[in-house]
């Protein structure tokens, strides 16, 4: 039965995802966007009658399998390091599971960084999906219980993409540790993120846009991201359901690059119409573009999530 369920939904996601994410099927909705401090928000939002019903049936996000149960989060294997590398998804729900290239994950032998947009089925079987460390001083013999931690920053998880190096990776978080004054043994990324005079300027950012998505309609599948006089980012998603899903985790990251290197937005329309047409104009373009300067996650051939970084 669980065969059949699997089945089913892989072919329901096949059927119902948008070919592609572009200008012929998303518009940037530059009257609705948002300002608090340093980040600025536009919403991206899909086109035609049915938007509003534009959704990847069958998949939820990581958080929301771990928040019900249904996903449960352990390492590969013995304390040996090469599983560093690696850690065991169970999907034991109904349901299939995004996981996106940046998410965090503390706890466990060290803390770790998901290194590549996936989807996993449900399934009786161990499921593994690549990580790299962002706690480079520690490697536990014994393995504490994984606790989700939303994405990286944007820099982050550029580097990530981009290099899929480890010593760039554990370069950056030193960097920004240093930058922020953070004190961390075991050279953690998220020292700084937890840190008690962080946390509550996190907090007001968070309330703040958590509100007005939710005064929002709910048609919204990405956005863009900006501070000061750039753009730091983007996100957009095939279905509501899967924007929904990853939007307080990539708040989250946008949210601490915006306080830690950002500044009062004052960026025009007309710049960031410029970094996103090489992104949105036309699929094909798309993907070369992104290669260099973002990603693109594709599910049986038909484009789920796509990502763009800072210029």
């Amino acid at each position: 039965m669980q065969k059949v369920l699997v089945l089913l939904c892989l072919v329901i996601i096949y059927k119902i995802v948008p070919a592609q994410l572009t200008y012929n099927t998303l518009y940037v909705d530059y009257d609705s966007a948002w300002t608090y401090k340093n980040l600025k928000i536009i919403p991206i939002r899909p086109k035609g009658s049915g938007a509003s019903g534009q959704v990847v049936p069958g998949v939820i996000s990581l958080r929301q399998g771990l928040e019900n149960g249904t996903v449960v989060v352990s390492e590969r294997g013995s304390a040996a390091t090469e599983n560093v590398h690696w850690l065991r998804i169970n999907n034991n729900g109904q349901q299939s599971v995004f996981i996106g290239s940046g998410e965090v994950i503390l706890g466990g032998r060290q803390d770790r960084m998901v290194a590549r947009d996936t989807i996993l089925p449900p399934s009786m079987k161990d499921q593994y999906i690549p990580v790299m460390c962002v706690e480079e001083g520690r490697w536990s013999d014994k393995e504490k219980k994984f606790q989700y931690s939303n994405y990286a920053d944007p820099t982050l998880r550029k580097i990530l993409d981009q290099s899929k190096n480890q010593v760039l990776v554990w370069k950056e978080i030193f960097a920004q540790l240093n930058y922020s004054g953070t004190k961390s043994p075991s050279l953690a990324y998220l020292a700084h993120r937890n840190d008690k005079k962080f946390t509550p300027e996190q907090t007001a950012y968070l309330r703040y846009f958590s509100e007005k998505f939710k005064n929002s309609d709910s048609t919204i599948t990405g956005f863009v991201c900006m501070s000061g006089n750039k753009v730091i980012g983007c996100d957009v998603f095939a279905g509501t359901n899967l924007f929904y899903g990853e939007l307080q985790p990539l708040l989250h990251g946008y949210i601490e690059e915006a306080i830690t290197f950002g500044s009062t937005p004052v960026i025009k329309d007309e710049k960031v119409k410029t970094y996103l047409n090489p992104i949105l104009t036309e699929e094909a373009s798309q993907e070369a573009y992104l290669k260099k300067n973002g990603k693109v996650f594709k599910y049986k051939e038909k484009v789920v999530h796509i990502t763009g970084y800072a210029q």
